[in-house]
């Protein structure tokens, strides 16, 4: 990502403009001038538990809106939930959720932490294991949070609402999960909580426990939620829905092509943040014809690139995308893998070995469904010839590619 350097503190009013700019929900309505407008750094929270390796495009709206306000002079203080990541947050689950061990946690933060880093400012910049005080809580202490919150005020969640509704189990770990996630507010004494549509009931609850522990309640804004590549479910690695930003530029630019038409002006407005008025122009050009949606695609998948990997990689990924999908020709890249001294190679199992399948389960299902191919021309058998292979290129779907060699 390119940098950008930290600019002193502006006008408040210009401030407004370029913080309220792509949210969703702002409360209370009318505070954010007033705060701006005190001249001092403000401590905003982001909370994010290392549950996946990855950062996508999704994650990355909430911390441009964080990084905003690193560029106005304020603090951003990144919590990281490596003990509320181990409860697993309940939030749009209809079931209770598999916890992880610290083991795992711990991977998942070292995996994705250096790519946050990267979006964000180095400067007003303070970095919080939630660890450090919620580890500390004994039971007196725990007791203690739990009265300040009734079970009623906790089922005003709408996804324990509906899983009590429809006589799905909620255990009692994930009744505590906004009450943990509310204590760090109070333990860093935030200003302001960011997070996505999805937290805004977690996020109160932190501004509801600052002012039962005698601090000012922070403010809460959220950002809307990036819908994923199936064009119906919020972005997600879980549902392997998405794009990393750290995807190299080829990957991302593809991706982004095959996401349905629909998703454009949303994906306009929240992964190169265009203005109103572009948005606005995008919807009307592709409702009256005058837009073709290839094209405004492309626009979008070369901005997203040049976002994340400089101007001149969006038409370099443009040109490699063409290359493979337009031309037929395989990536001027291709990993090498070595070859099997045996006379007849399994597609499968190889396919498998070089990682270009899961398993060798998928590797048969893809060739009995005619996506695997040999310097472009289709594999029906499961067998084929070592001499054959030899500097081959075998391509499994639109993406994947793989050269063999004799070892």
């Amino acid at each position: 990502m390119v940098p950008l350097t930290s600019p002193s503190m502006r006008p408040a009013s210009e401030q407004l403009e370029i913080l309220t700019r792509g949210t969703e929900v702002i409360l209370p309505e009318g505070e954010l001038l007033q705060r701006l407008q005190e001249g001092r750094p403000l401590r905003v929270k982001l909370g994010v538990d290392p549950t996946a390796p990855d950062v996508t495009l999704g994650w990355a709206v909430v911390f441009d809106l964080l990084r905003r306000f690193q560029e106005c002079g304020h603090i951003a203080v990144l919590i990281l939930g490596d003990f509320t990541a181990q409860v697993g947050d309940p939030t749009d689950k209809n079931a209770t959720r598999q916890r992880l061990d610290e083991s795992a946690v711990s991977a998942y933060a070292e995996s994705c932490l250096p790519t946050i880093k990267r979006l964000l400012l180095p400067e007003n910049l303070e970095i919080r294991p939630n660890s450090e005080w919620l580890s500390a809580l004994d039971m007196r202490d725990v007791l203690e949070l739990m009265s300040k919150f009734t079970v009623s005020r906790i089922m005003d969640r709408d996804d324990f609402t509906k899983r009590w509704e429809a006589n799905q189990s909620i255990s009692l770990i994930e009744f505590m999960y906004p009450l943990l996630q509310g204590r760090d507010s109070v333990a860093v004494n935030a200003d302001i909580e960011l997070g996505g549509t999805d937290q805004l009931f977690n996020n109160l609850v932190g501004r509801d426990l600052q002012e039962r522990s005698g601090q000012r309640g922070q403010m809460v804004i959220t950002v809307p939620l990036l819908v994923g590549t199936d064009g119906e479910k919020k972005m997600s690695q879980s549902l392997d829905n998405y794009i990393s930003v750290s995807d190299p530029p080829d990957q991302m630019f593809g991706k982004t092509m095959s996401i349905p038409d629909d998703l454009m002006p949303q994906w306009y407005a929240l992964t190169i943040f265009a203005d109103d008025e572009e948005v606005s122009a995008l919807r009307a050009g592709l409702a009256d014809g005058s837009i073709h949606p290839g094209d405004a695609k492309r626009d979008l998948a070369r901005r997203i690139v040049a976002r994340y990997w400089g101007s001149e990689a969006g038409p370099e990924a443009e040109a490699a995308f063409d290359r493979v999908f337009r031309n037929k020709q395989a990536p001027e890249e291709v990993p090498e893998f070595p070859l099997p001294d045996d006379d007849e190679i399994w597609l499968p199992g190889l396919l498998s070995s070089a990682g270009l399948v899961a398993s060798n389960s998928e590797g048969r299902r893809m060739v009995a469904q005619g996506a695997v191919k040999l310097d472009g021309v289709k594999v029906a058998v499961e067998s084929v010839a070592r001499g054959e292979l030899v500097d081959g290129v075998l391509q499994v779907g639109k993406r994947r590619f793989g050269r063999f060699v004799a070892s």
